[in-house]
């Protein structure tokens, strides 16, 4: 059996969401810091991401962690996200994936009934508190960074869609919040492609005219998801859509989307601080999100954000590159 690479793995889901945590295999990515090490990364050894996101290892809506030693020196692991469709500044999901795996699989201290892990990501520091009972993580209860509003109903010219009203917020990643209604599609799994194609043209006609950028997070200048907010939307319970570049739905009712979501209504002065919010996703998987409170981040008013999500370890694997594979990077199709 010849391989000239070799990956370890422990595969998880994220209320429907994967998360393959790399736990050894691709060693120590350059960089002074974690963002540092996302953009070298990206730069250098994308190829990595490619054969373990694409076909045949993975699929379209794969999604992934790396794990690294922490630059930061009051934290237990650095974490360098990957998915189909690129590297992440931080992810939810993936966070929640990565510290059940950390618990379940021993290589943490493991605590009951809460352990308590830190991590560095290219996006900054959050805080894992996961719930213990005996031996298993239950829940994870993530610290997330500090989440803003960066613009508040505007209108985009859309091709075919005509002018959309829209909203960016960013909770580790930049989330455009759409209405369905305003793009006159249904909260319904059997128009997925129609939703979808308007999420794309929506991020393109953004990113071409008017993309963020954020003021402190370097490489940070697009936006590739598109939250579609159903009909009966609230600040208390939110069902959405979550179509991202270049062509995928978030199946978890997405982390970092959760806390972009509570800053815009935190913007809006629907949701203070202190009370649950419920948020949905496409397949009615839940997150349940909470504001502690604000702070700023480059000028713009921020929040502090939490998130609890539930993740299952779902297998192990050594993944492998034979010298002679004609798809060294794997496909897309």
């Amino acid at each position: 059996m010849r391989s000239s690479l070799i990956l370890h793995a422990v595969d998880s889901h994220t209320e429907g969401m994967p998360t393959r945590v790399i736990t050894g295999g691709v060693g120590v990515i350059p960089g002074a810091t974690m963002n540092e090490r996302r953009l070298h990364f990206i730069a250098h050894l994308d190829h990595i991401r490619q054969l373990l996101m694409n076909e045949p290892r993975g699929h379209a809506s794969m999604s992934g962690a790396i794990l690294q030693p922490p630059i930061r020196e009051d934290c237990d692991y650095g974490v360098v996200y990957i998915e189909a469709s690129g590297c992440l500044p931080m992810c939810g999901h993936g966070t929640i994936g990565v510290a059940t795996v950390l618990v379940e699989t021993g290589m943490v201290p493991v605590t009951e009934p809460r352990t308590v892990i830190r991590l560095d990501t290219p996006a900054g520091l959050v805080i894992a508190d996961v719930e213990v009972q005996g031996g298993r993580a239950v829940s994870v209860t993530l610290e997330n960074v500090a989440s803003f509003t960066e613009r508040l109903d505007e209108t985009i010219a859309v091709p075919g869609l005509g002018a959309v009203p829209y909203s960016i917020a960013f909770g580790g990643n930049f989330y455009a919040m759409v209405n369905l209604d305003d793009v006159g599609l249904p909260f319904d799994r059997a128009r997925a492609g129609d939703i979808l194609s308007a999420g794309l043209s929506i991020m393109d006609a953004i990113n071409t005219t008017a993309p963020p950028k954020h003021p402190t997070i370097d490489g940070l200048g697009h936006m590739h998801h598109v939250e579609f907010i159903a009909p009966g939307s609230d600040a208390t319970l939110s069902r959405h859509a979550m179509a991202i570049h270049p062509g995928w739905y978030d199946r978890s009712p997405c982390g970092t989307g959760t806390c972009a979501r509570m800053a815009e209504l935190y913007t809006r002065g629907e949701l203070p601080l202190g009370q649950d919010f419920v948020n949905e996703s496409f397949i009615g998987s839940r997150f349940v999100g909470r504001l502690l409170g604000t702070t700023t981040v480059g000028g713009y008013d921020a929040v502090l954000p939490t998130v609890t999500g539930r993740a299952w370890v779902t297998g192990t694997a050594q993944y492998m590159l034979d010298p002679y594979d004609p798809f060294p990077t794997g496909f897309t199709f």
